[in-house]
């Protein structure tokens, strides 16, 4: 009896200190939280993973729900926000077009592909947004900002920092879609970490 209750202090003091770690990492404003939490319904749906080129209407275009790439899961996430990220990439790099990424060839912006592509996304929110130091501490990335990665040694991804803690209370669980679909995971330093963004700015 007196090891169980050791134990069940134990878990209880756990609980607590979990408890505070979240108030103190989390003082994202209404509208991060919100981006947040339009993120995480997404994990409950079951996506394709599918980046192909389609013709898509402007504004308020989208490739089928049930298709999508990590950039998708940062658009969706906007629109519920009611935030059209086809629209804002689309003016800026008509704008600017020329301080934009030159990867693909184009002369002139595409409202079909532009606002999924990762390089885009990132400038279009360091331009626009706030632009975070890169940190190794997790409690640096609040619900809501935004993280862009480099996975398999080149190829751009993103995220979205959920509201949830790991079991450690070190660092945020991310929502993202590498290839099975949105998904809540424990994430943020499996790869090398190339942006840190908060749209619209704090």
């Amino acid at each position: 009896m007196r090891v169980r209750g050791f134990a069940r202090a134990g878990l209880i003091g756990l609980l607590i200190v979990s408890a505070c770690l979240a108030l103190a990492w989390g003082p994202a404003s209404r509208v991060q939280r919100a981006l947040a939490e339009a993120a995480m319904e997404q994990i409950k749906e079951h996506v394709v993973y599918d980046g192909s080129y389609r013709q898509i209407e402007y504004p308020d275009g989208d490739v089928p729900r049930n298709r999508g790439v990590c950039a998708d899961v940062v658009i969706r996430a906007y629109r519920e926000l009611g935030v059209d990220l086809q629209v804002l990439v689309h003016e800026d790099m008509r704008d600017n077009f020329r301080k934009y990424p030159n990867l693909w060839g184009l002369t002139a912006p595409d409202t079909n592909i532009d606002h999924r592509r990762v390089p885009n996304l990132a400038t279009f929110f360091a331009r626009n947004g706030e632009k975070l130091r890169v940190t190794d501490d997790g409690l640096d990335y609040l619900p809501g900002d935004l993280v862009t990665f480099t996975v398999a040694g080149s190829l751009p991804h993103i995220g979205i920092v959920s509201t949830e803690l790991t079991p450690d209370g070190k660092r945020p669980m991310m929502v993202h879609n590498i290839g099975e679909g949105p998904k809540l995971e424990d994430m943020l330093f499996s790869y090398p970490i190339t942006g840190h963004y908060r749209y619209p700015a704090s």
